[in-house]
């Protein structure tokens, strides 16, 4: 049986791949090794036989000097999020002296609420600047409980939370936790633009269920059941939804939590950082308080949104002790604990009241108005499709009634991406494309703007499609 070996110049031996054999020194007769790395040629194949085995020799040529810039494929597998790409481009374009519009980042414009900046700048005056525990400070995660419990009818031990760097960290620590290579994470679309790259990190495949602007954006169980295999591991639910801002009513989780209960080896992943910024008459439900489900679910929220602090970067993480210890023991090796700073801030967060009380009853009252406010002014759009978002801050339009169309100095406006593009270089306003969210018909706008900006955006917005109607190609 032929084996197949790779000699590398600058290591002078020689190893058998796909053999257990073990390497043994370069054979006299390649003794010239060490002039390879004069040659220009990048490899050769010798054949000879040793003992009773026909070998292939390929010989790797390389200067000494070279570097080797090769990535892992696990990092060449992922694609860069299109929100944070094109927030960087607009601000670049802010900073040149284009007078850009930023809808694009899912970043409240509110101050963080001066009781939480207090407490804050209060633990830096007083000496709190030194690392805390690695799942995060028993007071936090004692607040954390308190919170659970009384605002979302779930019950916790300190020992059950694990405090990150932010929400996104707690998702990607999790999904690492739970999911071995080959499993399957399943996602509904429209989705938030790392959920899938987070499944690839895991070395897992990302299974996609569409939903549709006809039913609110929210998953159907019976399409659900219809893609769980064996290798489905976790099922990853938003709401309020990032980018649709759907909210799931309590009786649509109560028949996704009947279609969990029949499959053991299946998880949930609640990503619950928007329940705070939702619209009347639409609640609240957190998965795992429904019946049987919080054994099988990681419960996922932060202090970013509801409390405009995204600069503090601090989520947690709540589930069964057995999951968090595991995301503790990847969050120990990775980063450490969250920021003993951002940590006391985030207490005074808690200190606020139920649902963060007034302030963030003050915030959710500006984000409807704004909401209202956008709603009206594209449904008065021909062609344009909306689902009107019960929560977050964000509005997810379909506007591929005017793909096809052609723009003067442009060129035809193809999907979501050439529509976006198409706005940032006509009406300089930055937005999503939905094509990142996996609903190309669609684009994102984040109304975290004051309703001032939101204005002149839609005007902006209107005079594009309008100029670009104009030129159409029919």
């Amino acid at each position: 049986m032929a084996n197949t070996m790779v000699y590398n110049a600058t290591s002078c031996q020689i190893r058998f791949l796909n053999s257990s054999s073990p390497q043994f020194p370069l054979p006299k007769f390649l003794s010239f090794s060490s002039n390879l790395s004069t040659l220009s040629l990048k490899s050769f194949t010798l054949e000879m036989d040793i003992g009773k085995q026909k070998n292939k020799i390929i010989v790797k040529a390389s200067k000494s000097d070279e570097v080797d810039i090769s990535l892992s494929p696990r990092v060449n597998s992922l694609k860069p999020s299109k929100t944070v790409a094109i927030s960087d481009q607009a601000t670049a374009l802010v900073q040149a002296g284009v007078p850009v519009i930023r809808l694009a980042a899912g970043e409240p414009d509110f101050d963080t609420p001066s009781v939480i900046a207090e407490a804050g700048i209060n633990a830096i005056r007083e000496g709190y600047t030194r690392y805390t525990p690695n799942a995060g400070t028993l007071e936090l995660r004692q607040a954390i409980c308190n919170k659970l419990k009384v605002e979302n009818g779930i019950s916790y031990t300190p020992d059950q939370i694990v405090v990150t760097n932010g929400a996104k960290q707690s998702i990607t620590q999790a999904v690492l936790a739970v999911c071995s290579p080959g499993d399957e994470v399943i996602i509904p679309a429209p989705f938030w633009v790392s959920y899938p790259e987070m499944a690839r990190l895991a070395d897992a495949t990302p299974v996609i269920l569409p939903t549709s602007i006809s039913d609110y954006f929210l998953l159907d169980p019976k399409l659900l059941e219809s893609i769980i295999t064996e290798k489905s591991r976790l099922l990853i639910l938003c709401s309020p939804s990032n980018p649709t801002g759907s909210v799931y009513p309590k009786k649509l989780l109560e028949e996704i939590a009947q279609i969990v209960a029949k499959y053991p080896r299946l998880l949930v992943l609640s990503d619950e950082i928007y329940e705070h910024i939702i619209y009347a008459p639409a609640t609240h439900t957190s998965f795992a308080s429904l019946p049987g489900m919080w054994d099988r679910t990681l419960t996922v929220n932060g202090f970013s949104k509801a409390f405009a602090m995204t600069g503090w970067r601090l989520g947690y993480l709540a589930g069964p002790k057995h999951f968090v210890a595991a995301c503790g023991k990847i969050q120990s090796q990775f980063t450490s604990g969250a920021s003993s700073i951002a940590q006391k801030a985030a207490v005074a967060a808690l200190g606020l009241g139920y649902a963060g009380g007034e302030a963030v009853s003050t915030m959710v009252k500006a984000f409807r108005e704004r909401r209202d406010f956008l709603v009206k002014s594209f449904s008065e759009m021909d062609g344009v499709k909306i689902s009107e978002p019960q929560g977050a801050f964000y509005l997810f339009i379909d506007f591929s009634s005017y793909y096809g169309r052609e723009a003067e100095g442009f060129g035809i406006i193809e999907d979501s991406d050439s529509l976006c593009r198409y706005l940032l270089d006509k009406g300089q306003v930055a937005v999503v494309p939905g094509g990142a969210f996996g609903d190309d018909t669609c684009i994102r706008i984040s109304y975290a703007a004051s309703l001032t900006t939101l204005q002149a955006a839609v005007e902006r917005i209107k005079k594009a499609l309008t100029h670009l109607t104009s030129h159409a190609l029919v």
